[in-house]
């Protein structure tokens, strides 16, 4: 049986434009209402025409240390996504070498390091698999 989820995104702006506020919320969440967060990156791919559109977005009091961890999560989140799609673990293995180098020329961990730095970044997709509310069908 198909059923449609939705994910809803929030931007609150100032005088210039400058977001000042992200929330979000999903439909397959646990979390009632909405959830503040300080950055995002949307991308879509079109198929027909072979090309990604892009909404990435930060708040202004967004620091960069935040920043660099973030992106730095995010190159590692690519890699377990492109991992999941494609099945080919030695790209995966070459953008998280790549993350790992960027995570060490910030200074984000040890230079001989290949440990990652903080929490898994969260997939709605693996949330909603992990507490059974999303169809395979």
């Amino acid at each position: 049986m198909s059923r449609t989820a939705e994910i809803k995104l929030t931007v609150e702006l100032d005088e210039e434009n400058l977001p000042t506020c992200i929330e979000w919320q999903a439909s397959e969440s646990h979390e009632q209402g909405a959830t503040p967060c300080q950055s995002m990156l949307l991308s879509l791919w079109d198929s027909e025409s072979k090309t990604t559109a892009a909404i990435d977005l930060w708040t202004k009091d967004m620091t960069i240390d935040d920043m660099n961890v973030y992106f730095y999560q995010v190159i590692h989140k690519m890699a377990d996504s492109y991992l999941r799609a494609t099945k080919n673990s030695d790209i995966a293995n070459l953008i998280h070498e790549f993350g790992n180098g960027f995570g060490s020329k910030l200074g984000l961990l040890p230079k001989d390091s290949s440990q990652g730095l903080g929490e898994v970044p969260v997939d709605l997709i693996t949330l909603a698999d992990n507490h059974g509310t999303r169809s395979t069908n």
